[in-house]
């Protein structure tokens, strides 16, 4: 335990009233006037009491224990919710106890918490335990250690405040906030995605992969009438399909500098995350298998495509605490790399930000993906970027923004338009739409039979 003493505000007001009585004191020596002698003692006598006091009061709350606390945590955590946190206290002294409470969180430049009613301050009552509680609202993701909680005691005579960092040890994941999903606090999952703007294309034919016999209805294809069940039944036989299942999905995300830009509270990366979640529950909905492989990454990740509910919970585990680097990407060596790891044709979604300049290195590298395999690129598009371009142009320097703007958003719709023509389906989105569109996209191609 480390303590430290603090002068209390009446401690330091009687040092300021010494500090005056001795201005005072030397002001009426060097002008000879007044009993100085008499006056001089009293200061004097006045400062062994005080810091005869102060000594005393320093050694009583030195020697004050302090309270067992016991900090309950949830082990898992949702990046930008809140949440409540508990702390247990138990007084074993004789005498109430005056305190406050404020409880640290995980040390480091990247390590950030909000909370909420804190500091609190209380009254230990004898031999009683007490709680309190505070919100705690995590703002980055990953594997966070709560090392220590500071109380902070005041002296009998109330001259010295004792300030106490006490070891507490709890860890805590944080979580993307898509989290929740797995938690089971949210309603049907037709019912979520048209919440947030999923739409479920109309399917144009039959599914590919056979599921039952049926008799036949009205609306059924005359191709769906299984003839040879037909004669032995003696009534209309129709074969029934479903979408294809047992399919492959793999994210190729990209952890680079470019996914560092932020728009509101997350950045491209968050968001980027948030949506390739989002599609990997709906695509294991499906009965699909999703994987997920990282570039540009202090160490590059890869989890190999598996179907089955408990995929989600194993890719949150494998991506919550991914954050973004300073490392440019490098599409050619990541494409090489899942080409090694991922022999199996699957759907292969970049999740990337794209600039004119990724032309030459980006072009050959997903072109030769393409030939294992189905891709999607997705482009994430900052939202400044749609503001400067609508914004109105008044000043010379507004028409130079919005001309760098519309200059750069041509260059990148260019090379859009470059890999839609060799074969390779582009998404240029803002980070907050991407889930929608991806999930919207994956489930149009399901139903067309086209993945």
């Amino acid at each position: 335990m480390k303590q430290l003493l603090k002068p209390s505000t009446r401690l330091l007001w009687w040092l300021a009233v010494l500090a005056g009585f001795a201005v005072m004191l030397g002001i009426l020596q060097s002008l000879g006037r007044g009993p100085t002698v008499k006056l001089d003692g009293l200061f004097w006598a006045l400062l062994c009491v005080i810091g005869a006091l102060a000594a005393l009061d320093a050694f009583w709350v030195g020697r004050l224990p302090s309270p067992r606390l016991q900090r309950q945590l949830p082990g898992s955590l949702a990046l930008g919710r809140w949440s409540d946190v508990r702390i247990d206290i138990e007084h074993q002294s004789l005498r109430s106890l005056p305190m406050t409470v404020f409880d640290h969180g995980p040390e480091g430049p990247g390590n950030r918490f909000e909370v909420d009613n804190l500091p609190q301050e209380m009254v230990l009552r004898p031999q009683r335990k007490s709680q309190l509680t505070y919100r705690l609202r995590p703002t980055s993701r990953g594997h966070f250690t709560f090392e220590r909680i500071e109380i902070q005691l005041r002296s009998p005579l109330r001259l010295w405040t004792s300030r106490r960092y006490l070891p507490v040890m709890n860890s805590a994941r944080v979580y993307p906030d898509f989290a929740r999903l797995h938690n089971g606090q949210l309603l049907a999952v037709d019912n979520w995605l048209s919440q947030i703007g999923v739409r479920q294309r109309q399917r144009r034919g039959l599914g590919l992969e056979f599921n039952q016999l049926r008799e036949f209805r009205e609306g059924d294809s005359l191709r769906q009438i299984d003839w040879k069940a037909t004669a032995r039944q003696r009534t209309p036989i129709a074969r029934e399909y479903q979408d294809e299942r047992d399919q492959q999905i793999v994210f190729l995300l990209d952890c680079g500098r470019r996914m560092r830009s932020q728009d509101g509270e997350l950045t491209h990366f968050d968001h980027a995350l948030n949506a390739c979640l989002l599609l990997g529950y709906v695509a294991l909905r499906q009965g699909d298998a999703v994987g997920v492989s990282t570039f540009a990454a202090e160490q590059n990740r890869h989890l190999s495509p598996v179907k089955g509910a408990a995929q989600l919970n194993v890719l949150l585990n494998h991506v919550y605490d991914l954050d973004s680097t300073q490392h440019p990407a490098d599409y050619s060596a990541a494409i090489r790399q899942l080409l090694i790891r991922q022999k199996r044709r699957a759907l292969v979604v970049l999740v990337t930000n794209l600039r004119d300049e990724d032309d030459e290195d980006l072009l050959g590298a997903v072109k030769q993906l393409s030939r294992h395999h189905r891709v999607l690129v997705a482009s994430l598009r900052e939202e400044v970027l749609d503001e400067r371009r609508q914004a109105p142009v008044q000043t010379w320097q507004e028409a130079l923004d919005y001309c760098g703007t519309v200059d750069f958003l041509n260059a990148r719709a260019g090379l859009h338009e470059r890999l839609n023509a060799h074969g390779i389906p582009v998404l240029d989105v803002r980070p907050g739409e991407l889930g929608p569109q991806l999930v919207s996209r994956y489930l149009g191609w399901k139903k067309a039979g086209t993945l």
